[in-house]
């Protein structure tokens, strides 16, 4: 397919090297979204930037023979970052630096309180030409599902990183919430959530949180807010998935009708092998009383009442607990799986294992070594 522009092309084969990368459809969507983003000129100037966030001075070295002054690419940058096209970190010392986002996390997330319907509709169906294929191939999420609180039973084994009391309570930073992105999409399309009326549900943590405040993307809460969102998220059947990391940078609280993430794994064989999580639910059929409720509240229709007893597919539970939480019985509860796995320690280190597994260890090491000097090709 050719294109009038061949900016966004090149920028679409930039973004795609990215861990989570960007890749090409027969359709052309993706070059739409990106119109929806960039405008040329901004989309050329989008090619000097990388994941390693860089000064004005810096970038500008990047541009050799371009013409332009400093204070212009400035300029130029700062737009693209106030309205979510690229990232933007604010120092103490009031020195800014600018890196590339992906997709998702990223340029999508930061269309909140922006979204439109013409945007959301092409990247639904951007998700399902190749976007959910790019974010499923590597099997490492960027988010985990972890147990709601009420399904944590005393003799349940778990770790701080799948405790979220434990996360939330630890935490020393800013936190900070916002609106469902996802949820305002399918508001936009008339199509609103079934589970719950929330949709302050998503959560950012440290340098992230300050950043959707100053931009006025969402505002800073206190662990007692928190702990209140989390309880009536509980109460609604929202299921828990913080990063896949054990220093938090956000929270999502996702609902089977409207997350990207569990509308995009449903539809496949064996689901639950997309996700990261290190329990599931079993059932004591002695106990059970067929009541369904369960089934209800399941957002990965991983439970069948059958002759009167529930049942769990285990190729679709992913451990969130909201099948105990409602339990009158108890006749669910969570066990942890065979072989537990511990997150990655922080964001870098889960991107840079997504990277890895993605390109191979050779091409890894070389894009990352031009990372490391500021190249970007």
């Amino acid at each position: 397919m050719s294109d009038t522009t061949p900016q966004y092309r090149n920028l679409q084969k930039h973004l795609d090297k990215l861990p989570v990368g960007f890749p090409a459809t027969k359709s052309g969507v993706e070059i739409r979204i990106l119109k929806h983003l960039f405008t040329p000129e901004e989309a050329e100037y989008a090619l000097y930037l990388n994941l390693l966030p860089a000064t004005v001075q810096k970038i500008h070295k990047r541009l050799k023979k371009k013409k332009l002054p400093e204070p212009e690419l400035e300029k130029i940058l700062d737009r693209m970052a106030d309205k979510g096209a690229i990232n933007r970190h604010i120092r103490k010392n009031g020195i800014k630096y600018f890196s590339i986002l992906m997709l998702a996390i990223g340029m999508f997330e930061f269309q909140v309180n922006r979204m439109t319907k013409e945007f959301y509709k092409d990247f639904v169906q951007y998700l399902h030409e190749a976007f959910r294929n790019e974010v499923l191939r590597t099997k490492i999420p960027q988010l985990r599902t972890i147990p709601t609180e009420g399904s944590i039973a005393p003799e349940l084994p778990i770790a701080t990183y799948d405790h979220i009391r434990e996360l939330i309570t630890q935490f020393t930073g800013p936190i900070g919430v916002t609106n469902c992105v996802c949820k305002q999409g399918k508001d936009l399309l008339e199509k609103p959530c079934n589970v719950t009326k929330m949709r302050e549900v998503c959560f950012m943590f440290g340098s992230a949180a300050r950043k959707y405040e100053e931009s006025g993307w969402g505002r800073i809460v206190s662990k007692d807010e928190t702990f209140r969102i989390l309880a009536q998220a509980e109460k609604d059947g929202l299921v828990l998935q913080p990063s896949n990391t054990q220093k938090l940078f956000c929270m999502c609280l996702c609902c089977g009708c409207c997350c990207e993430i569990l509308t995009s794994a449903k539809p496949l064989e064996n689901p639950a092998q997309y996700f990261s999580t290190n329990y599931r639910a079993v059932v004591d059929s002695e106990l059970c009383t067929g009541c369904g409720i369960c089934e209800k509240r399941c957002q990965m229709d991983a439970i069948s009442i059958i002759d009167k007893k529930c049942v769990v597919d285990h190729t679709r539970c992913i451990g969130c607990g909201l099948c105990v939480t409602n339990c009158a019985t108890k006749a669910i509860t969570l066990e942890q799986v065979e072989s537990p796995t511990a997150p990655p320690k922080d964001a870098t280190k889960l991107y840079l294992n997504i990277l890895r597994k993605k390109v191979g260890n050779a091409r890894f090491i070389i894009m990352l070594t031009k990372q490391m000097f500021g190249k970007v090709s």
